[in-house]
């Protein structure tokens, strides 16, 4: 469990230049206690208290800002920066090393419970205040612009940008 605190840590100043040292990660980054509750959380349902996973959940939304439902799958090494209005939904399945700025949505577009929510592989980027709805995937490496709106399959390693969202890399 230390080693993937550590992990995690690490990870967040590896991304951010303007992070003085780890320790400051570790005490004063919204984002990280997020995944960090998130951990929490995700084992308490998987262990079917899902009533406590949700109290504690809601508890580091209040403290955060960022709202991760239990259920949601979260990689090793995510990182959320800046963090405040995140919201991860139930069904939403998230690789390792992705990284995610400020008010980005990972929404739903069904109230059938069902695979409802976007499936972020390995590698991401997701710019502040972008909205990715529905069971999509976006491939590994890929970019997702700040403010876009996705609601379609987004290649790997390709760039997509706008509302709707459009590939701008210049690959075709």
């Amino acid at each position: 469990m230390f080693g993937r605190l550590r992990e995690d840590t690490r990870a967040m100043c590896e991304r951010d230049p303007a992070a003085t040292g780890c320790l400051e990660v570790a005490l004063c980054y919204p984002g990280v206690h997020a995944i960090w509750g998130h951990r929490i959380a995700h084992r308490l349902w998987n262990r079917g208290f899902r009533l406590v996973a949700r109290l504690f959940a809601h508890v580091v939304r209040l403290l955060t800002g960022v709202e991760i439902h239990p259920a949601a799958r979260i990689g090793r090494r995510v990182t959320i920066d800046h963090g405040m209005g995140v919201v991860v939904g139930e069904t939403a399945e998230v690789g390792d090393d992705v990284h995610m700025y400020h008010g980005v949505t990972l929404g739903g577009d069904t109230n059938e419970r069902v695979k409802r929510h976007p499936t972020i592989e390995d590698g991401v980027t997701i710019g502040a205040n972008a909205t990715l709805l529905g069971a999509i995937t976006v491939g590994a490496d890929a970019a997702v612009g700040a403010g876009s709106v996705v609601t379609d399959d987004v290649e790997a390693g390709t760039t997509v940008a706008g509302v709707p969202a459009r590939r701008i890399d210049g690959r075709e």
